[in-house]
C-alpha cells in the first residue's frame, strides 16, 4: 500500500499548525492517563502527543457488547475494566504496547463553522501507524475494508490486527488514540476478550512478526512522523526517564560543592523578633509541627513575623525518601486523632486569613491520610469560618482516596510536581510525573483551584522547565511556585548550579503567558511562600477584578 502524501492543504484542512508537545510518560495506570487527557482536552488549546504504556487493563466504549466479548473476570487476570467515552468495543492495553494519545485542535470540515472532519482525522491516525510500520520495514500493512484499526497481511486469507484505533472528537478537539502491539502479551487478547469485537480475525505484534524492536524505538519513529502529519514537523519532546541510567542527574563531581558559599541572593535575612516568638509559642503550646522547621525553610522568620506558618499534619515522619527532602523517614506513628482540633485552635489564635496545611506522605495508611487532612479542614472552618484553607498533599498513590479530600473543597489544592519529567526517577523515586499531573487534573475537574511547584538546580534545562510549565498549564493549574533547590545535607542530591535570579523572572513571565494565573518565582520561593497573596490574585482574576502581577526580583524572599 502506498504512503499517503501529507500536503499543506491537508494540514490546513485539519487545522494542525502549532507545535506538537510530545511526551513519553512511562508506565501509567489507565485512569491516571485518562484524567490527564480529560484535562488537556477540556482545559487547554495546546497540541499534545502523549505516549506511554499501561498496566494490564481492558477498556470499552459505550456500545461494547461485554456479555459477548469479555470472556473472564478482569481481576482474575490482574487487569482493570474501565468504561471510556470513545468508539469501539472492548480492547486491551498492557506492557509492551505503545499507547499514543493525540490531543489536537481540528479545523471545521466546511469553512469557519461546523464540525471537524472526523473521518479524515481517523484516516490520518491510521496512516500515521501505517507509515510507522512501513518505516520499520513491516510489509503488507494497511487497512482492512470493513474493520477498524491497522492490519498486517491485509492481502492474505488470514489478516491480523496489530493496532487498535479509537478516538473521540468534540468541538474540534481530539482525545484517545491508538495502541500498537510491540512486545505485547497477546494472551490477554486471545484468551480473555474478543479484541474490538472482531472474532473472525486474529491479532499480532511486532515481536511475533519477528521484529525485535523496543517500545522506545517505535516511539521515536511515531513522534517524528506525528509531528510531520499534525504540526508541520514542529515538535518539542520530553521523556520521563526510560531507565535509571537515563536520568542523568547532577553528580557530586559536576555540581556545586556542599561546602561552597551560597550567592548573596540565597542568604536569607533571619530576624527572630517578637512576632516570630509569639507564633512559635502558639505552635509549641498546641504541640504542632511545621514544615517551616522540618524542611529548613529559608523564609521562616519572614513568614512567622507575618503571623503565617505552614502546619504539617500526620506526624513528622514520611514513608518516602525523596532525594531532596530533609524530613524524617523512620517508620511513622499512628495519626493523632486530636491533631485536627489543635490545628484549628492554632489557626483561630493566630487569626489567619489563609491557613496552609501540608502533610508527610503516609503510604502506610489505606487512604494515604486524606481523611485526616479533610478533618483538619472541617475543624478549621468550624473554629474560623472566614479562613481560607490551602492543602499541600501527597499523591495518595493516585487512588480514589483523593476524592475524600476533594469533597471538603479546600480553597487551594496544592500538589508539587517537584522537577522536570526526565529527573523524576532520581529526585522522587516513589512518585511520578504523570501521576502528579493526574492528581492536579482530577482536582481541577472537581472545580478546585490547583497549585503546583518545582525546583531549579537539579540538572534541568531551560527547555525542560518550559515544557513542565506547558504541561501544568495544560491540565489547568492556576498557581505555580518555582524556587532554588538547596541541598539540606551532604547525603542528599547535589545542587547542579545556582540559578540566576533573572531566570526566575523569565520563567514567571513564560508561565503566565501560558495562562497560569500566578507564578511565584524567586531563588528562595517555597511552596507556601506568599500563598495568601497568590490565592487572592487568583480569586480576583476569576471574578474579573484588576490584578497587579508581581514578579520576583533579585534578592526577593
Amino acid at each position: 500500500m502506498s504512503r499517503e502524501k501529507i500536503s499543506v492543504v491537508s494540514r490546513e484542512k485539519l487545522g494542525l499548525a502549532s507545535k506538537l508537545n510530545v511526551r513519553w510518560l512511562g508506565k501509567v495506570p489507565y485512569r491516571e492517563a485518562l484524567a490527564i487527557q480529560n484535562a488537556m482536552f477540556s482545559q487547554s488549546t495546546s497540541q499534545h502527543l502523549l505516549m506511554l504504556e499501561h498496566p494490564h487493563v481492558f477498556t470499552y466504549g459505550p456500545n461494547a457488547d461485554l456479555e459477548k466479548n469479555l470472556k473472564c473476570e478482569p481481576h482474575e487476570v490482574g487487569a482493570e475494566l474501565v468504561k471510556v467515552n470513545r468508539g469501539g468495543d472492548i480492547t486491551y492495553h498492557g506492557p509492551g504496547q505503545l499507547v499514543v494519545y493525540p490531543i489536537l485542535n481540528l479545523a471545521p470540515k466546511h469553512g469557519v463553522n461546523g464540525p471537524a472532519d472526523m473521518q479524515a482525522y481517523v484516516h490520518g491516525v491510521e496512516q500515521l501507524v501505517i507509515d510507522t510500520l512501513e518505516q520499520l520495514d513491516v510489509k503488507n500493512v494497511g487497512r482492512l475494508v470493513g474493520y477498524p484499526g491497522v492490519w498486517v497481511d491485509v492481502h492474505s486469507v488470514e489478516p491480523k490486527k496489530i493496532c487498535a484505533v479509537g478516538v473521540r472528537v468534540s468541538r474540534g478537539r481530539t482525545m484517545h488514540g491508538f495502541a500498537l502491539n510491540v512486545a505485547t502479551d497477546l494472551a490477554f487478547m486471545r484468551d480473555h476478550i474478543v479484541p474490538c469485537g472482531i472474532a473472525e480475525h486474529g491479532v499480532t505484534s511486532l515481536h511475533e512478526l519477528g521484529f525485535n524492536v523496543t517500545v522506545q524505538q517505535v516511539a521515536d519513529v511515531v513522534s517524528v512522523l506525528a509531528a510531520k502529519r499534525f504540526a508541520h514537523g514542529e515538535f518539542d519532546r520530553h521523556d520521563v526517564a526510560w531507565s535509571a541510567e537515563s536520568t542523568k542527574p547532577a553528580t557530586a563531581s559536576s555540581s556545586v560543592q556542599f561546602s561552597a558559599r551560597k550567592p548573596e541572593w540565597l542568604r536569607p535575612r533571619v530576624n527572630h523578633g517578637p512576632e516570630v516568638l509569639a507564633t512559635k509559642k502558639i505552635l509549641r503550646d498546641l504541640n504542632l509541627v511545621t514544615v517551616c522547621e522540618e524542611a529548613g525553610c529559608p523564609n521562616l522568620s519572614e513568614c512567622w513575623a507575618d503571623g503565617t506558618a505552614t502546619m504539617m499534619v500526620l506526624g513528622e515522619r514520611c514513608t518516602r525518601a525523596c532525594g531532596f527532602c530533609l524530613i524524617d523517614t523512620r517508620k511513622p506513628l499512628a495519626p493523632d486523632t486530636n491533631e485536627p482540633s489543635r490545628v484549628a485552635q492554632a489557626v483561630a489564635k493566630m487569626n489567619l486569613e489563609h491557613a496552609v496545611l501540608t502533610m508527610v506522605a503516609r503510604d502506610d495508611l489505606a487512604d494515604g491520610g486524606m481523611s485526616h487532612v479533610a478533618e483538619c479542614i472541617r475543624q478549621i472552618r468550624n473554629a474560623s469560618p472566614l479562613t481560607r484553607v490551602e492543602t499541600l498533599i501527597s499523591d495518595a498513590k493516585g487512588t480514589d482516596a483523593l476524592e475524600v479530600l476533594f469533597a471538603e473543597r479546600p480553597d487551594v489544592l496544592n500538589h508539587n510536581i517537584e522537577t522536570v519529567a526526565r529527573l523524576q526517577r532520581e529526585v522522587r523515586p516513589s512518585a511520578g510525573y504523570a501521576r502528579s499531573l493526574s492528581v492536579l487534573a482530577r482536582a481541577n475537574a472537581a472545580g478546585l483551584v490547583t497549585k503546583s511547584g518545582f525546583m531549579l538546580g537539579l540538572g534541568e534545562t531551560k527547555a525542560e522547565v518550559e515544557a513542565t510549565l506547558v504541561d501544568l498549564a495544560s491540565v489547568g493549574v492556576q498557581i505555580v511556585t518555582i524556587g532554588q533547590y538547596l541541598r539540606p545535607s551532604s547525603e542528599h542530591l547535589p545542587v547542579a548550579r545556582w540559578a540566576d535570579p533573572q531566570e526566575f523572572v523569565e520563567y514567571a513571565m513564560f508561565g503566565e503567558s501560558l495562562g497560569i494565573k500566578h507564578v511565584e518565582a524567586s531563588p528562595l520561593t517555597r511552596s507556601s511562600y506568599h500563598a495568601k497573596q497568590a490565592a487572592e490574585s487568583t480569586t480576583s482574576q476569576a471574578s474579573g477584578e484588576p490584578v497587579v502581577v508581581r514578579l520576583a526580583q533579585v534578592g526577593s524572599r
